[in-house]
């Protein structure tokens, strides 16, 4: 496995397997996206226990996928190397594709990330990441009702699974699980599969900064009462398809490998000067922003409207306050950052990814939509963002020494670690 899959090509590959395993696999469609493409479930094995899969529910972290399939060929064949995968003691239910739409809008990824030259590039002039509310997972948080939200926490309440986990990926970083409840036993073979692949483990996590971290690169949801729980986003998490088999006595691990890798991540040494690389930070994603956002205002009288384009709903997402959101949210950081605990290079080097990913994944939206515009301003101000966002990428390349992580280790990495949370919820969970 040397490149990631498509849509078309994890459902074709879905499909052979029910062929080559007759009894063993099924194929089923749980739901329709809001574009009425299919939501497909693979399941393997015939167990009693039930462990549910959901790959690519952001359509810009596609490694999912292959890691589902990968996952799906070792309970067929009878894998009985863990109790996990042994088919006739656990089922395994397998999302294809949760978010169908957005990887459509997506499409090009898995071309510009295979080959040999993997660049950042290549992937946000093709990565498409929906607003909050049309994410799948995130949505029912704001009170939207979303058809694939809807089919997910049907299956969930179907099969009262013992583990779900939501597999997922990041561009740059090290690799990570968040859990809704402690799974004990995990943390070592998680750890230990990371270190034999090469890929370091993310400290200081950003999607968890105030989240529980009772072993390295494992963070827990707190309990409802914990006063701050999310660096940025809603207090209403709970609300969200990740904590859905907690009513049935289940947790959920949401697994994240990079697709590139820096050694910042698993830096442990206080950072000498934190509070001075926060402001600059802050203001790093805030000058970009704003550059975009500039861009941005100077097409906007020729682009399609927020009504008919996803992509300008992100833009104008972006372009209303996320990028001071995100500064602001590091502030207290910045006001504690003097006082035990010390914050390490890894914190910075976690924060840094997110003020240099932000500008980026606008700008690669915005030069998708000028280069397909039939307006005499769309080249000049497509040659003059591509500059900047030329510039942008190798600067974040550089900066963080990032180097790309083969697919193949990606996906080992993600399924070693599913197993391992399976055999953790098998032995520890209440589930039936």
């Amino acid at each position: 496995m040397d490149r990631y899959l498509t849509v078309a090509e994890v459902t074709e590959s879905a499909r052979q397997l029910v062929s080559r395993f007759p009894g063993t696999g099924r194929l089923r469609r749980i739901g329709a996206s809001r574009a009425g493409r299919p939501i497909l479930m693979l399941s393997v094995g015939h167990g009693p226990r039930h462990v549910l899969v959901v790959a690519r529910p952001h359509p810009d972290e596609p490694v999912g996928a292959a890691t589902a399939l990968a996952l799906a060929e070792r309970v067929a064949r009878a894998d009985a190397r863990s109790p996990a995968t042994d088919p006739s003691l656990v089922t395994w239910n397998i999302v294809l594709c949760l978010d169908p739409d957005g990887a459509a809008l997506s499409e090009g990824l898995e071309r510009a990330t295979a080959g040999p030259d993997h660049t950042l590039a290549g992937y946000y002039r093709t990565a498409f990441r929906p607003v909050a509310a049309e994410q799948p997972e995130w949505a029912p948080i704001v009170e939207r009702e979303l058809p694939e939200s809807r089919a997910l926490f049907t299956v969930i309440d179907e099969l009262r699974p013992v583990l779900q986990c939501s597999l997922h990926s990041v561009e740059a970083g090290g690799t990570w699980v968040q859990l809704t409840q402690d799974l004990p036993g995990l943390a070592a073979p998680f750890a230990r599969s990371a270190a034999d692949l090469g890929i370091p483990l993310q400290h200081g996590n950003y999607d968890a900064l105030y989240w529980d971290n009772p072993s390295p690169a494992v963070y827990v949801l707190p309990p409802p009462e914990a006063t701050a729980r999310l660096a940025a986003g809603s207090e209403n998490i709970r609300r969200s398809t990740w904590c859905a088999p907690a009513r049935h006595g289940g947790v959920t691990a949401i697994v994240e490998v990079p697709m590139w890798a820096t050694d910042l991540a698993d830096d442990l040494s206080p950072h000498p000067q934190a509070a001075h690389t926060l402001r600059e930070l802050s203001a790093l994603v805030r000058d970009g922003g704003s550059r975009v956002t500039a861009a941005y205002d100077k097409a906007r009288a020729f682009l399609p409207s927020a009504e008919d384009s996803a992509l300008i709903r992100v833009l104008d997402w972006m372009a209303d306050d996320l990028y001071d959101l995100v500064a602001a949210s590091w502030e207290p950081l910045a006001r504690r950052s003097a006082t035990p605990p010390r914050l390490t290079t890894a914190h910075l080097g976690a924060l840094d990814v997110v003020a240099r990913r932000q500008p980026l994944r606008a700008a690669g939206l915005l030069l998708r939509l000028l280069s397909t515009a039939d307006d005499p301003a769309a080249p000049t101000l497509h040659r003059e963002l591509n500059e900047l966002f030329t510039t942008w990428s190798e600067d974040f390349e550089r900066t963080l020494r990032l180097r790309w992580v083969p697919v193949r280790h990606q996906v080992a990495h993600q399924a070693r670690t599913v197993v391992a949370a399976a055999e953790s919820a098998l032995r520890n969970c209440s589930a039936p």
